[in-house]
């Protein structure tokens, strides 16, 4: 590949990534009519309009996403690695980017850099909270944190939490208006709060097993929620049952403001696992978290 090409394509990718040239000319240090002559160039060699062009933005045709999907992981890892081989004459430094459940980066990620960053003032970190199975590689976060069972085949994860429970709980009030579910389809009949957007449809069953027997529930109810507080704080109102990890609900059974039902159905599974890609390198700076984050049973 010739060097002109290659130096285009960055410049492509820049464009596409940014959405203006003014802006992308200013990342890469160079005349926004010198990379406008560049874009006309490559697109000329490779008989393809690449670029949409307007007034105000500028976005990738069909063959410029496909092109972006193939150039940009690309990059992206070559400037990793120069960032990893750069980061070894120094202290571990840099930005790290995590996606996590909201329940996992307070339980298990606060705790561990609350300790930690004292003694690396040089590392940022920055913890983006989502229910959502987000695509790490294609957002660029550094790594992700979910539930072990859940992490992609192609990804390299590391247990970073002990097994977990889930709890089903409704208020005593509830329940003298109710009758306990004996069994988890009997939560049909039942008044819950969902976890996710029911409107959207991305709601995530109640999962249960005992003795070998699996069964996933999908619930209904007035409420649903992308936060695991706000979902106990519903269910304390009394507006339906909640389904959440058992430690967020330990204090409130114990001084029976919730009741805990189908506990024999809730079987531990495992915990929260973090996730990055095989192919990249950690640098210095996500070693030391990985190492602060690793479980030892």
């Amino acid at each position: 590949m010739a060097r002109e090409t290659l130096t285009d394509l960055l410049a492509f990718a820049t464009v596409a990534q940014e959405g203006s040239f003014t802006r992308a000319a200013k990342r890469l240090g160079v005349t926004q009519s010198a990379l406008s002559h560049a874009m006309t160039g490559l697109e000329a060699r490779l008989g393809l309009h690449l670029l949409n062009r307007s007034t105000r933005s500028v976005s990738p045709t069909e063959a410029g996403e496909r092109l972006l999907r193939i150039v940009a992981p690309q990059f992206e890892q070559i400037g990793v690695e120069l960032t990893a081989l750069t980061e070894m004459r120094h202290r571990p430094a840099g930005r790290i980017r995590i996606t996590a459940p909201e329940h996992a980066a307070e339980t298990v990620l606060w705790p561990v850099l609350r300790d930690l960053l004292p003694a690396y003032p040089e590392i940022t970190v920055e913890i983006e909270t989502s229910q959502a199975r987000t695509n790490i590689v294609a957002e660029r976060f550094d790594a992700g944190v979910r539930i072990g069972e859940h992490v992609e085949r192609d990804m390299v994860a590391m247990r970073i939490a002990p097994p977990m429970r889930m709890a089903v709980v409704g208020t005593p009030a509830y329940f003298a208006a109710s009758p306990p579910p004996a069994r988890p389809e009997d939560l049909t009949r039942h008044r819950c709060i969902n976890l996710g957007r029911p409107s959207r449809g991305d709601v995530f069953p109640w999962e249960f097993e005992r003795a070998g027997e699996a069964v996933a529930v999908r619930v209904e109810g007035q409420l649903g929620f992308t936060s695991l507080r706000l979902i106990l704080s519903a269910a304390l109102a009394d507006f339906g049952l909640a389904y959440l990890p058992e430690e967020e609900v330990w204090t409130e059974v114990a001084q029976g403001r919730l009741v805990r039902v189908l506990a024999e159905w809730c079987a531990p599974f495992p915990g929260y696992h973090l996730y990055y890609p095989s192919r990249r390198q950690p640098t210095p700076a996500f070693t030391v978290l990985m190492e602060a984050l690793r479980h030892r049973s």
